[in-house]
């Protein structure tokens, strides 16, 4: 069998087997070099007939609170206060 360590100098190829449930191992050199922990959310994208695998952004905990406080744009923040604390 031919050396695939370096196939096209894309890197170290790893091979591994889906299970019958669908799964598959990522290496853990792989693992490590991603970044890549037990929970962490992947999309799978297919892409030219092949799959691509990436890390999912971790979305900012602020994120929903984004735009809020829209509607309160342009008013004085000590005015505000002084609203809120019914003065």
């Amino acid at each position: 069998m031919p050396d695939l360590s370096n196939f096209f100098g894309l890197g170290l190829l790893n091979v591994g087997k889906m299970t019958a449930k669908g799964q598959i191992t990522i290496p853990k050199a792989l693992r490590k070099r991603l970044d890549l922990h037990p929970g962490d959310a992947v999309e799978i994208i297919e892409v030219e007939g092949a799959l691509r695998i990436q890390k999912q952004p971790v979305p900012s905990p602020f994120a929903w609170y984004r735009g809020y406080l829209a509607h309160l744009r342009g008013q004085n923040p000590d005015d505000l206060l002084e609203a809120m604390r019914g003065r």
